[in-house]
C-alpha cells in the first residue's frame, strides 16, 4: 500500500492548523515567580507565525501600544490586570497580572552609580540576603533575551555579588533568585546611553515622601562649571555642583527630566576650553512602595511597629549593620516585636508577610553607654604631640640662636660694648696690648684699647693685687690695666711667695717675689737693656711716701 498520500494530507492538516487554529500568548519577562511593586517588567505577545501588528487590551480597555511587547515601569498595584494582545485577528488568553505590595525576600544594589550607564561601561551590584549566598543564582535580561550571570560569593562575610554590563543592549534587568525556591531580589534595571552627558536617576524607584537626587555627570570626570535641570523641556534649576534634590517626593515629581552641562577637562589641560552636552531624558516615577515599618527605642529596649501592614504580616525581622561597613547587615534570631541590644551599629526591622515583607524601618544607632569615640581622641592626642614638637624645635632653634649670640658677644668688650677690631702689626715691629679699666677707656683709649710702650727686649711683668691696682694705677696715663714691671735681673729666678710674705715691705719682697738661690744657672739669663716702666715705678714709690 502506497502510504505517500497519507503522509501529504498530516503535513497538509499541521500547516492548517498552525497557520489558523493556534493563538498567541501573553508571557512575562522577566520570568518572575510573583512581581513586586517597583519591578520593571515588559509582556510579550508570542506567535509561531512571526512578529505582526498587535493589539493590546488591558481589562478589556484597548491600548495605543502596536509593538508585540509592553514594557511597565516601577509597576504597582494599579497595574493588576487581566492583559490580552491580538495579532492577525487570533486573540491570546488572559494574563492576570497580580502585583504584591510588598518588598522581596533579598536586596540587590549597585555598589556606585545610579541606572544609567555609558555604552561599553559596567559595574557591580550587590546581592544582600539573609541566608547563606551560595543558594542563590543571579540573571539578566537584555531586550527578550534572558542570560545567567556569575556570581562572586564572600563566604567570610556573606554577600554576593555580580558584575552588570549593558553588552549592545539600550538596557538590562538584573535579579536573582533562591535556588529551588519562589524567593528572589528586587530588580535592577539599567540604561544605556552614548552621550558624554548623562541624567543619572537612582537604580532603585522613588518612593514616595523620600528624598531623590538626580546628577547630571560628564563621562571622563572633567570639572563641572554649571549643570541646568530641565523637566518634561521646562527648565528648574540651574546648579553648579551637578545635583537636583527632591526632599519630599510626590506625584508631581513624575516625568522625564533631563540636563545640560557646561564643563572644561582641566584635569588633562590647564587650558582646556569649556564644552557644553545635553543629556537624554530619563523617566522618574515615584509610587507608593510598601507599607514602612517604625523602630524606636529607648537606651537599648528597641521596639517596632507597622500600623499600615497588611493582616497577613505575622513576625518582625530584626538586623543589625556594622558602623563601618554598610553591605554587612547580617538578620538577628530575634523575632519578636521588642528586643534588646548589646553590641554597638545600626539596627532596623521589617515585619514578615509570607510572600514578602514590609518596607524597612529607619536605622537605630545604639552606642554603649560610656563608650567613647576614639576617633576626636587621637587626633586630639596628634595635635598635642605636633605641638609639642614644634615647641621643642622653636626652643632648640632659639637655645642655638643664643649660643650663637653668646659666642659672638665672646668677641666684645664687655665693658664698652664695643666690637674688637683688627689689630694691624707691622712686620718687625710688634707691638703689645692690654684692655682697658671702665675708667681708663674714654679719655686715652676710646676704642677699648691702649699700647704698651714698645721695649726693645721685653721685661717680666706680674699681676697685681685688687688693691694694689687702684692705689697705683687709678688714673694713671701709663700702667692703667693693673700691671707693673717686675725688677729686672740678669740671671735671677723668682718664686711665688706666700700669702704672708706678700705683705712684707716693698724693699724685703717688691712686687710679690723673693731671689731663689742660684743653681747650676739651668735657667737662661733675661737681660733688658731698657724699663720702660721704671718711671711708673718710681711714681708709685712717691705716692706711697
Amino acid at each position: 500500500m502506497d502510504m505517500r498520500p497519507l503522509l501529504i494530507l498530516s503535513v497538509l492538516l499541521a500547516l492548517i492548523k498552525e497557520d489558523g487554529g493556534q493563538n498567541p500568548e501573553v508571557t512575562l519577562l522577566p520570568k518572575f515567580p510573583q512581581v513586586y511593586v517597583g519591578d520593571d517588567i515588559t509582556l510579550v505577545c508570542n506567535h509561531k507565525g512571526g512578529n505582526k501588528q498587535t493589539t493590546w487590551h488591558i481589562n478589556g480597555s484597548p491600548q495605543p501600544i502596536q509593538n508585540y511587547s509592553m514594557l511597565l515601569t516601577a509597576v504597582t498595584t494599579q497595574n493588576n490586570g487581566e492583559y490580552k494582545c491580538d495579532q492577525g485577528g487570533s486573540t491570546s488568553g488572559p494574563y492576570n497580572l497580580t502585583v504584591l505590595e510588598l518588598e522581596p525576600h533579598a536586596q540587590l544594589s549597585p555598589s556606585i552609580g545610579g541606572a544609567v550607564m555609558t555604552k561599553g561601561d559596567g559595574r557591580n551590584l550587590v546581592l544582600q540576603v539573609d541566608d547563606d549566598p551560595k543558594d542563590w543564582a543571579c540573571f539578566v535580561l537584555r531586550g527578550v533575551r534572558g542570560f545567567a550571570l556569575g556570581v562572586d560569593v564572600d563566604e567570610k562575610i556573606k554577600r554576593a555579588s555580580i558584575f552588570a554590563e549593558l553588552k549592545e543592549a539600550e538596557r538590562a534587568t538584573f535579579w536573582c533568585k533562591k535556588k529551588k525556591t519562589e524567593h528572589r531580589s528586587n530588580a535592577v534595571t539599567l540604561k544605556m546611553t552614548e552621550l558624554k552627558v548623562m541624567l543619572d536617576p537612582p537604580a532603585v524607584p522613588a518612593l514616595q515622601g523620600e528624598p531623590v537626587a538626580l546628577r547630571c555627570v560628564v563621562w571622563g570626570g572633567p570639572k563641572l562649571e554649571n549643570a541646568i535641570f530641565y523637566k518634561d523641556t521646562t527648565k528648574i534649576k540651574s546648579s553648579p555642583e551637578g545635583t537636583y534634590t527632591i526632599t519630599h517626593a510626590t506625584q508631581n515629581d513624575n516625568g522625564n527630566y533631563s540636563c545640560r552641562a557646561t564643563y572644561r577637562y582641566s584635569h588633562i589641560s590647564a587650558q582646556a576650553a569649556q564644552q557644553e552636552g545635553y543629556s537624554d531624558a530619563q523617566e522618574l516615577k515615584v509610587i507608593g512602595g510598601p507599607p514602612a515599618t517604625n523602630i524606636s527605642g529607648s537606651a537599648n529596649n528597641l521596639e517596632c511597629s507597622c500600623s499600615h501592614c497588611p493582616a497577613g504580616c505575622t513576625s518582625y525581622l530584626w538586623y543589625h549593620t556594622p558602623f563601618n561597613d554598610p553591605y554587612a547587615r547580617r538578620s538577628l534570631p530575634k523575632i519578636g516585636e521588642s528586643i534588646t541590644v548589646e553590641e554597638e551599629g545600626l539596627y532596623s526591622c521589617r515585619k514578615d508577610c509570607g510572600q514578602g515583607f514590609s518596607r524597612f524601618s529607619d536605622v537605630y544607632s545604639y552606642k554603649e553607654p560610656g563608650t567613647v569615640n576614639v576617633m576626636p581622641i587621637l587626633i586630639a592626642a596628634i595635635l598635642i604631640i605636633l605641638g609639642v614638637l614644634i615647641v621643642v624645635l622653636i626652643a632648640l632653634k632659639r637655645r642655638r640662636g643664643e649660643s650663637s649670640i653668646q659666642a659672638a658677644k665672646r668677641d666684645k668688650d664687655t665693658t664698652t660694648g664695643g666690637d674688637y677690631e683688627q689689630i694691624h702689626l707691622k712686620d718687625k715691629d710688634t707691638a703689645v696690648y692690654h684692655t682697658l679699666g671702665e675708667s681708663t677707656g674714654k679719655d686715652q683709649a676710646e676704642g677699648g684699647y691702649e699700647p704698651l710702650k714698645k721695649r726693645q727686649d721685653e721685661g717680666v711683668y706680674h699681676t697685681l693685687g685688687p688693691g694694689e691696682g687702684k692705689s697705683q694705677g687709678e688714673g694713671q696715663g701709663e700702667g692703667q690695666g693693673g700691671y707693673e714691671a717686675l725688677k729686672s735681673v740678669k740671671a735671677e729666678v723668682y718664686q711665688t711667695l706666700s700669702s704672708d710674705d706678700s705683705k712684707k715691705t716693698e724693699g724685703e719682697a717688691e712686687g710679690g717675689y723673693e731671689k731663689l738661690p742660684l743653681k747650676d744657672k739651668d735657667y737662661e739669663t733675661v737681660t733688658v737693656e731698657e724699663n720702660p716702666y721704671e718711671e711708673v715705678k718710681k711714681q708709685m714709690g712717691k705716692e706711697k711716701e
